[in-house]
């Protein structure tokens, strides 16, 4: 994972954050100076059928500008190659960018913006400054898959918030993450362990690792902040949306909420008790984490489901690696132990103004076909937002199959957030956390820091809030 670009391809999620919407580019609003063709579709129509649900015309070409990030842009270049064969004549081009705005501002503002883009990566359009010129996806879910099933029933639940805006489906986010704690299942069934739903069992499985000569956690000084993510997911289950609005609202006191303070002195119990490696303040992250992955000094890391792909050239031979949800605090928690975090990323929006909407919309809805959403999970080891597509075998990565069971265990309990992202605090609350993991600090200095750190977003004038309810 490129560190730099977490805060942006991270920022879209399932629920409570459209904070996305608010990012503004230096540009500032883009106005075109050209409209599209009859009902915002650019280009000439086609013959409507179930082949064709969107009337692309015959022989037509389609315009494609793709991030160039983690994912590449070959899965949608699979997906062209599929359109391609089932539109004889017509040509899907895939372009790829590291820069969207950069590059795609200029086309916007002359009115000739790409028929499809995905508008991500740290260089991504604002969607506020561009919303009034997308197209409404509705059509696209509301259409049948290339298997002839409606797309709206084939994907996850949630994943539609992220790209509605004011009740329109303006992007529609591909990829899914899901976060958790990430384990070596051959080394967990060698000694008979089962992964901690509590962070008591938390406890007493830091005391088992600790007489195998193991600890219970690593972190690396880049990454501490990921123990805040794990803090936050289980105060969340532990307290409900009245933890997740109080910090999504940047409220006096939302450190202090009791449901935050549990969490933060069961991680304090940890640390105090020995069972988190020291010296992460000082070892670069990927370091941290082979000692977790290859060297099994300590036997969990939590992280998003990106870890396997990261580390696939520093994990021990048969690591089999799994993950599970954050734990709770109590039995009694607001939400089940199976409530997890996971976000949609990669949004994918289609410009009114372009001159093959149709052809845009078709080439998402292929993208959206059972056969090219597998190709993506099957080579880039991360699941699409079309569920039930990954084998019993995740294709030989015991990872991917435990990303999708922990999906479908949580059902509709998905959630997340996104004030850290929205208001760039991660960088300050890593000093924060680096000290607490590292022993140096308490819970109380720890709950002050953080209180600190967003009171003085909130008093900030110079800096847009967005309410989130």
């Amino acid at each position: 994972m490129n560190l730099d670009n977490v805060v942006i391809d991270r920022r879209n999620v399932l629920r409570g954050a459209i904070a996305a919407a608010v990012l503004i580019p230096l540009g500032g609003s883009l106005m075109s100076c050209a409209t599209g063709g009859p009902g915002g579709t650019g280009g000439a129509a086609g013959t409507v059928s179930a082949n064709n649900p969107f009337g692309m015309a015959d022989n037509s070409t389609i315009d494609s500008v793709i991030f160039d990030g983690g994912y590449g842009v070959d899965y949608v270049e699979y997906a062209a190659k599929i359109l391609e064969k089932n539109h004889e004549g017509s040509t899907a081009k895939v372009a790829s960018s590291t820069q969207i705005a950069q590059e795609l501002q200029p086309r916007f503002v002359a009115g000739n913006p790409p028929d499809l883009v995905d508008n991500s990566g740290s260089g991504l359009i604002g969607m506020n400054t561009i919303l009034d010129q997308l197209e409404d996806l509705t059509d696209v879910i509301d259409a049948e898959n290339l298997e002839g099933d409606k797309i709206r029933d084939t994907l996850y639940g949630g994943v539609l918030t992220p790209g509605t805006y004011d009740g329109k489906l303006a992007a529609l986010n591909y990829v899914l993450t899901v976060y958790g704690t990430w384990y070596s299942s051959s080394l967990f069934e060698e000694n008979g362990w089962t992964p901690p739903t509590t962070w008591a069992e938390m406890m007493d499985l830091g005391a088992k690792a600790k007489e195998q000569g193991k600890y219970l956690f690593v972190w690396g000084k880049e990454a501490a902040t990921y123990y805040q993510t794990m803090a936050i997911e289980s105060a969340i289950k532990e307290g409900g949306d009245e933890v997740r609005l109080a910090l999504e609202n940047l409220e006096e006191g939302c450190w202090s909420l009791p449901a935050v303070q549990s969490v933060f002195t069961a991680m304090h119990d940890i640390v105090a008790a020995g069972y988190m490696k020291p010296g992460g303040a000082g070892t670069q992250f990927t370091a941290a984490q082979a000692q977790w992955s290859n060297d099994m000094d300590a036997i969990l890391y939590p992280s998003g489901s990106w870890i396997e792909n990261e580390m696939k050239d520093n994990t021990a031979e048969g690591f089999a690696m799994k993950g599970f949800p954050a734990p709770v605090v109590s039995t009694s928690s607001a939400m089940p132990v199976e409530a997890l975090h996971s976000t949609a990323g990669e949004p994918f929006i289609i410009p009114s103004q372009g001159k093959n909407v149709a052809g845009g919309k078709e080439l998402l809805r292929t993208m959206l076909s059972k056969d090219a959403a597998t190709n993506f999970a099957k080579t880039k080891l991360a699941p699409t937002i079309v569920k039930g597509l990954v084998p019993a075998d995740g294709f030989g990565s015991t990872a991917l199959v435990s990303q999708t069971d922990m999906l479908d265990a949580a059902g509709e309990n998905i959630f997340t957030w996104g004030f850290v992202d929205l208001y760039g605090t991660n960088a300050d609350q890593l000093v924060v956390w680096n000290s607490f993991l590292d022993g140096k600090s308490d819970v109380a200095t720890l709950t002050s820091s953080l209180q600190e750190i967003t009171d003085r977003v909130r008093n900030d004038d110079s800096i847009d809030k967005i309410e989130i309810k």
